[in-house]
């Protein structure tokens, strides 16, 4: 049941847009994790205001997990 949420500054994506995203995320899914299938897929994509970043996904999420990341960020805070 793999669930991917997105967290990016915001930015203008049609609906079209959006769902061009999510098939692509899911279909990397399930090439990389047996068992995965559209049916068990969830995409959440949350558009994070600049001057929030820091408060809402740097401390809470990122810097907690740093160690356990596969795919750390070249920045920090």
């Amino acid at each position: 049941m793999p669930h991917v949420d997105i967290k990016c500054y915001p930015r203008e994506l049609s609906e079209a847009q959006k769902q061009a995203l999510a098939d692509d995320i899911a279909q990397t899914l399930m090439r990389h994790l047996p068992g995965s299938t559209e049916r068990t897929i969830s995409v959440a994509l949350n558009m994070v205001q600049p001057e929030e970043w820091k408060n809402q996904v740097w401390d809470k999420e990122i810097a907690p997990q740093l160690d356990s990341l596969i795919k750390k960020p070249g920045y920090s805070e």
